[in-house]
C-alpha cells in the first residue's frame, strides 16, 4: 500500500475527479457513501465534495444514515449503551434502501427521501421528497455502512487507528467503541472500501492506494 498525504481540499477535488470517471457518470445517477466514525467527520468529506461535483456539472444530493435510524424502541431494546445493538440493529437499512438507493437504480424514480426520522427527538422529520435529475450524485455519509450490500457506485471509508478513534471519540459516545472494534475485524472495511483515506488527523489526510 502506498500512503500518500493530501490537502483537505486537494482530497475533495480528486475524489469529485474519481466520481465524474465513473462508468455512466453524467447519464445516469451515482450513488457515493462516505464511510467512517463520527469522528472522523464523514459528513464534513460528503459535503466538501458538493461544490466540487457543481462545478463539474453534477447536481448532488446530500443524505445522511443519522437520519434513517430505527425507532428508539428497537435501537435502544437492549439498553442506550449497547455496542452490539449500536453495530447490529440502529441503521434502519430497509428504510434507506426504499427510500434513497433504490429510487436511484436505472430505470429509477430519482425520487429520494433525504431523511426519515430525527435521531434526537425520535419523530418524522416531514422532510419533503427531493428529485435528483439523472446524472445527478447521492452523497451518503454514516458509519458502519460497508459491508451491508448497498447498492452503491462508489465507497470511500475514513480509517482511524484506535488511538486516534479512542481520542476523538467524546466521552458519552465511548460505550460504541466496541462497535467500531467488531467492524473492524469482522467486516474489514478497508478491503471492501473503493478508496480508502486515513484520517486520525481530519487536517492532514492521507490516500491509501495500492501500489
Amino acid at each position: 500500500m502506498q500512503v500518500h498525504p493530501i490537502s483537505p481540499d486537494r482530497l475533495a477535488e480528486l475524489l469529485a475527479d474519481r466520481i465524474t470517471a465513473l462508468p455512466g457518470a453524467g447519464e445516469r445517477w451515482l450513488r457515493v457513501a462516505v464511510d467512517g466514525a463520527a469522528a472522523a467527520r464523514p459528513g464534513e468529506l460528503a459535503d466538501a465534495l458538493v461544490e466540487p461535483l457543481r462545478l463539474r456539472g453534477h447536481p448532488t444530493l446530500r443524505v445522511s444514515a443519522a437520519g434513517f435510524l430505527r425507532p428508539a424502541s428497537v435501537r435502544l431494546e437492549y439498553g442506550r449503551q449497547d455496542a452490539d445493538a449500536f453495530h447490529d440493529l440502529w441503521l434502519d437499512d430497509g428504510a434507506l434502501l426504499r427510500e434513497v438507493l433504490d429510487p436511484l437504480e436505472p430505470g429509477g424514480s430519482g425520487r429520494v427521501l433525504p431523511s426519515l426520522r430525527d435521531p434526537l427527538t425520535d419523530r418524522s422529520t416531514r422532510a419533503p421528497y427531493t428529485e435528483l435529475p439523472p446524472g445527478g450524485v447521492l452523497l451518503l455519509d454514516g458509519a458502519l455502512l460497508l459491508g451491508r450490500w448497498l447498492p452503491l457506485e462508489l465507497t470511500v471509508h475514513l480509517a482511524l487507528s484506535p488511538a486516534a478513534l479512542a481520542r476523538r471519540t467524546p466521552p458519552g459516545e465511548q460505550w460504541t467503541l466496541p462497535a467500531f472494534a467488531r467492524y473492524e475485524a469482522e467486516t474489514v472495511p478497508a478491503d471492501l472500501a473503493d478508496l480508502i483515506v486515513r484520517a486520525d488527523d481530519p487536517r492532514r489526510p492521507a490516500l491509501v492506494e495500492s501500489p
